[in-house]
This record gives C-alpha cells, structure tokens and sequence, in this order.
C-alpha cells in the first residue's frame, strides 16, 4: 500500500523530479501553495488522516494551527537547511520526525554574493535603470576595483567560507568574525579574524552568512550602523531577521552605508508572492509583515538598493541536490535511518 504524501510550494521542476519518486511507494499530491489551514481545509479530512509525509520550503509557518489537522502524520521534510519554522517542540511531543537538507547550494550562493558585491561596487543596476529610463542628465557611475576593498565577512561556514576564497581570488582583503574560527582559512586565503565591532569598523562591504537562531534577530541593526565607519554596502543572502530593516532604511537615506543587496527578508511569502493575503496569518505576523512590505515599498525607489526574491541558491545543480537529498532523506527514514533527521 502506497504511502500518501503532500509536497506543498513546490515548483514545477520539484515537481517533475518526484514524479518519479518510487511510485509504487509514495503516492504525492502536489500543492502549489504553502500550508496553511485554509489549504488543508480543502481536503477531505479522511485523507488528511491518512498523510504520513509532508514535504515543506520555508514560506509558512507550521506549528499547532496546521498540524492537528495530520492526525497520523509521521515525517516533516522540509527543502532547507534552516528549521525555525517549524514548531519542533510540538512536532517531538506528537512524535513528528523533522528532516532537513544541509550544505545545500553553498557554492551558488557564494557565487551569487559575489556577484551581487560585484552589482553594488561597479553600480550595475543603476547604470542599467538608467539607460532604460533613457535619461539626457549626465549620471557618474564611477565604482572601485574590488582589490582595493576590504570585505567583511559575518559567519565562516560553508557558504562564508566560500566568500572568502572567491575574495581573495579578486585580491580583496578578507576580515572575518565567526565564534568558530576557520584555521584552513587562514592559510589557504589569508583571511584575519576579527571582533564584530572591528569588522564593522574596517569592512568596505560587510556580507552577512550566519544561520538565523532567534537570538540572533536583528544582529545588524541602529547600533551596528552606527560603528560602519567606512559607509559600506551591506549584502544580506542569509536570512531577513539578521537585519533590521528600519534601522537599514534610516542608514541607507542618512548616508551611514553607501547601499545594500538583499535576497532575504523575514516576510517573504508576502512580499515576493504578490498573490498572498496579509489576513491568513497571525496577528502579531500580520502587523509585522505590513510594516516590511512598507519599508520594502520605499527600498525599491532606491538605485542603491537590490532587491531579489530568495533565489541566491537557485542553480540547476543546487536544486537538484536538494531534491535528491528531500528524496533519500525520506527513503531512509522509512529503512529506520536518520540521515538529516532534526526531530
């Protein structure tokens, strides 16, 4: 017997690949929006009650309010690394196994930082928004060579590291703070480690790369700007919550930084899924995510300002890892492994 599962936000090329997904073994359902409880309501609830496996991205919020409608469900597989989305204390009480994908696409989103310090530094966008706008004045679109810059570098994991070698390959000077110092960095890119504070300081364009912890919520917010001596470009592909978007606003219109390249924010569904209804959602969520499509609103008419809609790890090679590794994942949990179990 077949073991029913649902594979929410998905995209048409997941979709395409769990097709073939041991279909003597799996029947999915492919839905094309995020779970929420107005999504389950449309099922039957007898064949809710019988999904064993759900597969998952980031987008919602899944906790209490959308999991007491799974009565037997057994697996969580979401197609991240990060899982502070999901409500793993509720999920352990309930037995709910949650599984995740490491180390995916960390070279396409070093890759991807690089090349959106490169957009910022040489003023890309702005000199391509100009020329579509067919402007007569006459702009300067003057920029810097990158070896006369000094990146800093927040967070020296897979992803920072990678940074860090693909700087040094532009002959940048690489400053880094991680509580986890990379002695291989060191000596295979000449990095310097540094205090937070001291990087702030130094740092021509700080790119943030640590995993978002709660903790950690708005690590870079008035206080940090404030310490940027330098006026550097912020570059943000890790997650929203790490910056604090008020804060960034005040220090790009006041000068404190010279500009800033995000491909995450907290709200994402809202903002980069324009057909989402800001009432779905929980009140306090609902209040701050009108807030940030507000602040992101006044951040568009910004040229100094870059904005892309979380796709920093979207190759066709990082993809397709995550998928496979969703798939194996899943096979083993059901051989009674825990690879990439959380829960």
């Amino acid at each position: 017997m077949a073991i029913d599962m649902i594979m929410f936000d998905y995209r048409d090329a997941e979709e395409d690949f769990f097709k073939d997904f041991d279909k003597g073994c799996f029947e999915i359902k492919f839905v094309k929006k995020g779970i929420t409880e107005e999504v389950l309501k449309s099922f039957p609830q007898n064949y809710l009650d019988n999904v064993t496996v759900i597969s998952v991205f980031i987008t919602e919020r899944i906790d209490e309010s959308v999991l007491k409608y799974l009565k037997n469900l057994r697996v969580i597989s979401t197609r991240s690394t990060g899982v502070n989305h999901i409500d793993l204390e509720y999920c352990k009480s309930r037995g709910i196994a949650v599984l995740n994908v490491m180390n995916y696409g960390a070279q396409a989103v070093a890759q991807y930082t690089m090349g959106l310090i490169i957009a910022m530094v040489r003023n890309i966008v702005a000199a391509d928004l100009f020329m579509r706008k067919g402007e007569c004045a006459e702009r300067s679109f003057i920029g810097h060579d990158l070896n006369a810059l000094t990146l800093g570098v927040i967070g020296t994991g897979t992803i920072g590291g990678g940074i860090c070698q693909l700087a040094s390959g532009f002959g940048m000077k690489v400053i880094c703070h991680d509580i986890f110092p990379k002695s291989e960095l060191v000596y295979r890119c000449g990095v310097e480690y540094v205090t937070l504070d001291n990087l702030l300081e130094r740092a021509d364009i700080v790119s943030i790369n640590v995993p978002y912890t709660v903790s950690n919520k708005d690590m870079i917010g008035e206080e940090q700007f404030k310490k940027m001596k330098k006026q550097p470009y912020i570059i943000n592909t890790s997650r929203g919550e790490l910056v604090n978007l008020n804060a960034l606003k005040h220090a790009l219109k006041t000068g404190l930084i010279k500009g800033a390249a995000l491909d995450v924010l907290s709200c994402e569904t809202l903002v980069f899924r324009h057909n989402c209804d800001v009432n779905n959602l929980p009140d306090d969520t609902r209040k701050m995510c009108i807030v940030e499509m507000e602040i992101i609103e006044d951040l568009k008419t910004m040229d100094n300002v870059i904005i892309t809609p979380h796709i920093a790890y979207e190759t066709k090679e990082a993809v397709e890892y995550i998928l496979q590794a969703t798939m194996n994942n899943i096979r083993d949990y059901f051989k009674g492994e825990h690879n990439g179990r959380v829960v």
